[in-house]
């Protein structure tokens, strides 16, 4: 049964008996962290997009590790340029079989810069992903606004978390995000890309409720903490 471990903003591990995935780890100068980027041991990495705050200590931890780097292709392509030496390239609606779990990368709406790339080769299209590790299905979201494509992602999957950003302003706000778990049908919700900026600060205490209302009960929205644990 997966573990999932917040790190803050949109960082997650997610951890089996024998695997362990990191997603978007920022890390470095995050406010919300509650750990190093040393401190990550991953066999898989995921990307959703290339902004700062969330391709973060991305290269650093696949140097350090040898963990293999998922993202859209243009995106693993700066990994390569990089130095990594296990960059799986991926587009949106692909899937992939690897020693970790099933991925597949879904739809979102950002933008897809990549912090420090000058020339513009890595511009990427930004994504969301559903991580299947032992049975059980995460789907985050990346950083997204509400899309039709999300009442399909939960028609055709089971999903058990739902990974969703809440902030408003850079993606969608705490009222399309219900929207999103009515879309989703997932067991579990639990918000990120919150709280980190001042344009992003939001209060998550009606989350919990609006949630329950508008799925009458069979969607159950968790508030986790930096370095909190949930079973999924």
């Amino acid at each position: 049964m997966p573990t999932l471990t917040y790190h803050g903003h949109a960082c997650f591990e997610v951890s089996t008996e024998d695997h362990t995935v990191v997603i978007d780890p920022w890390l470095t100068d995050n406010p919300q962290a509650d750990v190093g980027s040393e401190q990550i041991d991953c066999r898989g990495i995921l990307v959703t997009h290339g902004h700062a705050d969330h391709l973060g200590n991305a290269l650093a931890i696949a140097l350090r590790t040898n963990a293999e780097v998922v993202a859209t292709a243009e995106l693993a392509q700066y990994f390569i340029d990089g130095g990594a030496r296990r960059v799986h390239a991926m587009h949106i609606g692909g899937g992939h079989q690897f020693r970790f779990g099933y991925v597949k990368l879904t739809p979102a709406l950002h933008g897809g810069s990549v912090d420090g790339d000058e020339t513009g080769r890595y511009t990427c299209t930004p994504c969301g992903f559903l991580l299947d590790m032992d049975g059980k299905v995460v789907y985050h979201a990346g950083d997204t606004a509400l899309t039709a494509e999300m009442a399909l992602t939960g028609k055709r999957n089971k999903i058990a978390c739902a990974l969703l950003p809440v902030g408003d302003n850079y993606t969608m706000g705490i009222e399309d995000a219900v929207e999103a778990t009515v879309m989703l049908k997932p067991k579990v919700v639990i918000p990120m890309h919150v709280n980190t900026f001042d344009f992003i600060q939001q209060d998550l205490s009606p989350f919990p409720r609006q949630v329950k209302a508008k799925t009458k009960g069979k969607t159950e929205a968790v508030l986790l903490q930096p370095g909190d644990t949930y079973e999924v």
